[in-house]
């Protein structure tokens, strides 16, 4: 089991971490982004976590001879999707390190942006402002940004183990090969 989750943990952490480091090491430093981003961003989590149920699906076929329990399913994915998550925050961090524009002050931008469009007053502007300088304090804090990145990922693993393991745990449904 541990070979399976570790094989494809790393296939999927790889499928998610090159293009996020391909794309944000190339933004220019004026911080043009793609309004698109986010969109892609969670289609490729998903083209990664697609790597979870290839791996409860090897492991019920090859080490179990084809019939897999919910628990076991669910933590094989758990597992990879644990180590894709890991990959992740790990680009992240790199791509931190190394862009050449200043993310975090775009995305408070962004924050005080958002109220402005939404029509806040004065003090709503207050409001915004002091919640995209609390959000920048607390970004610089590696021991907050990492979990953050982290749980970006994670709870779409959770839910592909969830649905991988139920469909799996039918060993009817794509029943191994002799």
């Amino acid at each position: 089991m541990k070979n399976i989750v570790l094989r494809n943990g790393i296939i999927a952490g790889l499928i998610v971490g090159i293009p996020m480091l391909a794309y944000f090491l190339s933004v220019p430093a004026d911080g043009t982004l793609s309004p698109h981003m986010m969109v892609l961003t969670y289609i490729v989590m998903l083209v990664a976590l697609s790597m979870v149920f290839v791996g409860i699906k090897q492991y019920r076929d090859q080490a179990l001879g084809g019939v897999i329990k919910f628990g076991p399913a669910l933590l094989v994915g758990l597992g990879i999707s644990t180590i894709a998550g890991v990959f992740y925050a790990v680009a992240w961090e790199i791509c931190t390190a190394f862009m050449r524009f200043d993310f975090v002050a775009f995305y408070a931008n962004e924050m005080v942006e958002q109220a402005r469009a939404a029509g806040a007053d004065e003090k709503g502007m207050a409001a915004a402002a002091e919640n995209a300088a609390n959000f920048t304090h607390m970004y610089a804090n590696p021991l907050f940004r990492i979990p953050m990145t982290f749980l970006e990922i994670f709870p779409v693993g959770i839910l592909v183990s969830l649905i991988s393991a139920a469909l799996l745990k039918n060993s009817r449904f794509l029943p191994a090969r002799a």
